[in-house]
């Protein structure tokens, strides 16, 4: 690169936080706002990692701290309601054969280890902050603050999640529209002898799964059709949780029986999004949940995040001019791989919807990781 650059990243979760540090070890000026006081406000329960997903943790420098803070496993179970085991597999390797197939972990540790990972990159970083005016002209971007700063930039990208400011800003007009599905999701001790995650298709609930995340912990869902917010008091929801996890046997009885804190448990919904045509707007680009989303039905939304942080990345520090080609060329090169994996994704969900009894699930996700073990 001729000269330094100078970047604001919108956004400090997985996909800001990853580009952040790829950036600044290229030498390039980072800052980095969050609309968050707290950065790890509200980092959720646990999150599953698959291959992909920690070869790009691998590239950031923090394989290590995750791999010392999950749980990696490499295999799946699939369960009847009673806790009979079905059927167990192998998982793929995504992320290539000297990674785990899979790493659980509590997702507020992974939050802190890449929050970690961008304040030793030196990134100027401001919380409780967002940009109220994006100004572009042909060679960059003023920026107007809420702290009433103001700031300029060759590049902004809009790392800002699924309700993403900056996106509809930018007149992108998509939103997160929901698939019909809701998951319940809780932190728990983990029983002695859970060693991987298992899946049990029907009961009340159309998945009910868990998910190691260390020695100690996990973290365990169920998946339903969506309900009206509204009508779920938050001081019910361990009662409502427990009520549908009671139905299922084999570790479940010793999960229920932790589900007491209705603090601690989270009900969303589950949402699609994929952008066509471009993930940029002159000299606003966009990265993982801004630009696209999908279910947790293959665990691949976080996966899928870091991957764009890694490639614009890639991209950004190999070239000398940053122009609309370049933004374009970086939207092509990740749609190809997104797009199976969101619709996948959905299919799944759909499956399990519609009552189909002889989808090819396994089939489906066998396909989606294999082409995911090629580098993105």
């Amino acid at each position: 690169m001729s000269r330094t650059r100078k970047v604001l990243v919108i956004g400090g979760g997985a996909a800001g936080n990853a580009i952040t540090v790829l950036l600044r070890r290229a030498g390039v000026d980072v800052d980095l706002i969050e609309a968050k006081d707290d950065w790890n406000a509200t980092a959720g329960s646990g999150i599953t990692l698959q291959g992909n997903a920690l070869r790009v943790l691998r590239e950031l420098g923090v394989w290590e701290q995750v791999e010392a803070s999950g749980y990696g496993f490499g295999s799946v179970g699939i369960t009847a309601p009673d806790g009979t085991v079905l059927h167990a597999q192998d998982d793929i390797r995504s992320g290539g054969d000297d990674l785990p197939a899979t790493v659980g972990m509590q997702r507020p540790q992974l939050q802190q280890i890449l929050i970690d990972a961008v304040r030793a990159s030196g990134a100027d970083v401001r919380l409780g902050v967002r940009a109220t005016t994006l100004d572009q002209d042909r060679d960059g971007v003023a920026v107007r603050f809420t702290d009433g700063t103001d700031g300029r930039y060759d590049l902004v990208i809009a790392a800002d999640g699924l309700g993403s400011t900056t996106r509809a800003a930018i007149g992108i007009a998509a939103k997160p529209e929901p698939t019909g599905m809701a998951i319940w999701r809780v932190a728990a001790p983990r029983p002695v002898g859970l060693t991987r995650t298992d899946l049990a298709y029907g009961g009340p609930a159309h998945i009910a799964g868990y998910c190691p995340t260390s020695e100690t912990t996990l973290y365990a869902y169920v998946v339903e059709a969506n309900r009206d917010r509204a009508s779920i008091p938050p001081e019910s929801y361990a009662d409502e949780m427990r009520r549908l996890t009671s139905a299922y046997g084999g570790f479940w009885p010793e999960i229920t029986e932790t589900i007491t804190d209705p603090s601690k448990v989270n009900y969303t919904w589950f949402d699609r999004m994929l952008i066509e045509g471009s993930w940029h707007r002159g000299r606003v680009v966009l990265v993982g949940d801004a630009a696209h989303c999908c279910p947790p039905t293959l665990a691949q939304g976080a996966a899928l995040s870091l991957e764009d942080a890694w490639v614009l990345a890639q991209m950004l520090t190999g070239s000398d001019t940053w122009d609309d080609s370049l933004f374009q060329a970086y939207y092509e090169r990740r749609i190809t791989r997104v797009r199976p994996v969101v619709e996948a994704s959905v299919q799944i969900g759909q499956w399990q919807l519609d009552g189909v009894r002889d989808a090819d699930v396994p089939g489906l996700m066998g396909r989606t990781m294999t082409m995911l073990r090629e580098l993105p």
